[in-house]
Formats: structure tokens, C-alpha cells, sequence
């Protein structure tokens, strides 16, 4: 054959070889396997309370933050009755070192100066504290316990139920986030007894159980025949003499079911949701978070009854009813008045 054949049968060859190529199905290729991304770190937290988590205002605080680590939102560490001023700042200096949590919460009332200073050395880090002051930039929230409005409706059963028109309230100290509660308390009385006088007490400390339950006895020596638990420790005076008593922050109604009508609840979840999920997306801010405790947003609600309905005569217990139904469509408004009560008001 000739050279020239020889070659025009290659090209034909390599022409036909490259054609079949083409047409041949292309292979499928195997499926990635499933990639996992890494599970996002938990928000640390930690819980900064000045007196026992025992006390209900700390142990509301506690108990919000308690179900958020139950729901695996957050990991959730907390130390307790650390006392003020000094121990309070070298706590949180401590925690903020050794810990370094993403959020700290706690109560400030008693040791103002001290949270503001550590907050300001540690701007990486949410503080979330209890105060009487204003939130501080970048990183200082603030909260309280707005929840005069049910503390208004306990003073309408106190003032209903009273037979000798004197009511008993047993509170911390005449501050304005106590003041607020025992006058709302106090009006709520006298809008359906207008003859209801209410004895204040203060014991000077935020929890002193033997303190407020001695007080008690005294304001039920001088006639007290209800009484307002705005402190632990007076419902036992109550259970030890048998008359009818409010609690304060929670649902205390187990520690005295049959004479544990009600009282004022604080709810801080609504509170430490927002807080937690500011943080997540990297939003967080500080502010003034009031408005998370109140009636409207579920931060404050009336303690169920109970067996303890049955005791509270029909015609009051419909105008709680009304009343409550009044505050939560805005058609009533309870006064927010944190000028000190008198001891007889």
C-alpha cells in the first residue's frame, strides 16, 4: 500500500474512534455524601445573684434561665448569694475571666457602681442586670419587676376579704421598685373598700425571712386580718395564725395552699428569650428592657387560684375579673407611683 493510502486510513481511523467516544453514555457520578456542619456553640451564660436563689425575685430570674438551658438554647451556670458592693465586683471580674460568658444576668440593685465598672471593662460580654438605673452603651441592659398591675387585683381581693379593714404588707425597703407594688397594692384595696387601711412594714434587706415574719406577727397584733407577702417569710406567719395571704414574684400557693389566695407573678422569660436571641444574631444592644415585664408582652400575670377560689366571695371575684380584663385591653391603666408609703395609709 502506499504511503499516502496508509495515511488517509489512519485519519479515517481516528475520525470513526473519536465519533463512537461521543456517543457513548456518560458515566453518572456518585452521589457527595451528606455533609454536617458543625453544631453551633451554645450561648453561655452565666446567673450573678446577690442573695439565695430561695429569694423569689433572683429565683424568678433563675427559673427563666433554667428552662431556656432545659430547651438547649444555652448553657447555663450561676452562683448565688454573693452579697454586695465588693464581693459582687470581684465575682463578676472573676466570671468574666474564667468563664468568659457570652451573657452574664443578675440583680444590681444593691451594687449599682460595681456592675457598671465591670461592665465597662468587659464590652464583649451582654450584662443583663436588675436596676434602678438606665441601660449603659454598649453592653449594660437593664430590667425590674413591673408587675403592679397584678399587684393592683390582689389589693382588690385583700380589700374585699379584710373584716377588720386592716391589711398587712411586709415589703424590702422603701425603693421605688417596692413602693410601686405596695401603692398599687394599697389603691387596689381601697377601690373596693374605700374604709381598708394597709400597714406598712419594711425590714430593711431584701431577704431576712425571720425579719419579715416577725414584722407580720406585729401588723397582725395591731388588727391585720389579710396580708401582702412582698417578702419571703410572711406567709408562714400567716399559715402559723391561719389568715389569708398574698404572695409576691411567683406562685407561692404550695406554701400554704388553703390560705395562699393569689398574688402578683413575674415572668422573666419573655425577658431572657429576647435577650438570648439578640445575642445569637449578633444584635444585641444595650437598652431598657421594661416593657418585656409588664402585663401586654407576658412578663406579669395574676397566681392562679387554686383550691383557694371557692373562699373569695362571687360579686369581687367577677370584678377582678373585669378589672384584669380592663388592664390587658388597655382600658385601665394602674397608676405607676413609687413615692414612699406611709406606715398606715
Amino acid at each position: 500500500m502506499k504511503k499516502g493510502n496508509t495515511l488517509y486510513l489512519i485519519v479515517v481511523v481516528l475520525f470513526l474512534a473519536g465519533l463512537l467516544a461521543s456517543c457513548a453514555p456518560t458515566p453518572t457520578a456518585a452521589p457527595a455524601a451528606p455533609t454536617t456542619a458543625p453544631a453551633a456553640a451554645k450561648t453561655k451564660v452565666f446567673g450573678a445573684f446577690a442573695t439565695p436563689i430561695e429569694e423569689p425575685w433572683d429565683g424568678v430570674i433563675h427559673a427563666a434561665l433554667n428552662k431556656a438551658k432545659e430547651a438547649g438554647t444555652i448553657d447555663y451556670e450561676f452562683t448565688e448569694n454573693i452579697g454586695t458592693s465588693g464581693d459582687m465586683e470581684r465575682v463578676l471580674r472573676q466570671v468574666a475571666e474564667e468563664k468568659k460568658p457570652n451573657i452574664i444576668f443578675g440583680d444590681a440593685f444593691a451594687s449599682e457602681e460595681a456592675v457598671r465598672r465591670v461592665a465597662a471593662d468587659y464590652p464583649q460580654i451582654a450584662f443583663v442586670f436588675g436596676s434602678g438605673g438606665g441601660p449603659a452603651e454598649p453592653n449594660l441592659s437593664v430590667f425590674d419587676n413591673w408587675i403592679h398591675e397584678p399587684a393592683y387585683l390582689c389589693g382588690m381581693l385583700a380589700g374585699g376579704m379584710t373584716k377588720t379593714n386592716k391589711i398587712g404588707i411586709v415589703a424590702a425597703m422603701p425603693i421605688p421598685e417596692v413602693n410601686r407594688l405596695v401603692n398599687a397594692f394599697t389603691a387596689g384595696a381601697k377601690e373596693v373598700n374605700p374604709e381598708a387601711q394597709t400597714l406598712v412594714s419594711f425590714i430593711n434587706s431584701f431577704f431576712d425571712p425571720a425579719a419579715a415574719k416577725e414584722a407580720a406577727l406585729a401588723q397582725i397584733d395591731n388588727g391585720a386580718d389579710v396580708l401582702y407577702a412582698e417578702r419571703f417569710g410572711v406567709i408562714e406567719a400567716a399559715k402559723e395564725k391561719g389568715l389569708f395571704v398574698f404572695g409576691n414574684m411567683s406562685d407561692q400557693n404550695a406554701l400554704a395552699p388553703d390560705l395562699v389566695i393569689s398574688g402578683p407573678v413575674w415572668n422573666m422569660e419573655p425577658t431572657v428569650n429576647y435577650v438570648i436571641n439578640q445575642v445569637k444574631a449578633g444584635t444585641y444592644t444595650s437598652m431598657d428592657l421594661k416593657d418585656f415585664s409588664m402585663w401586654a408582652k407576658g412578663g406579669a400575670t395574676l397566681a392562679p387560684f387554686h383550691a383557694t377560689e371557692s373562699k373569695i366571695p362571687a360579686d369581687l371575684l367577677q370584678k377582678v375579673k373585669d378589672k384584669e380584663a380592663a388592664i390587658k385591653n388597655g382600658t385601665f391603666r394602674v397608676d405607676i407611683n413609687e413615692g414612699q408609703p406611709q406606715a398606715v395609709n
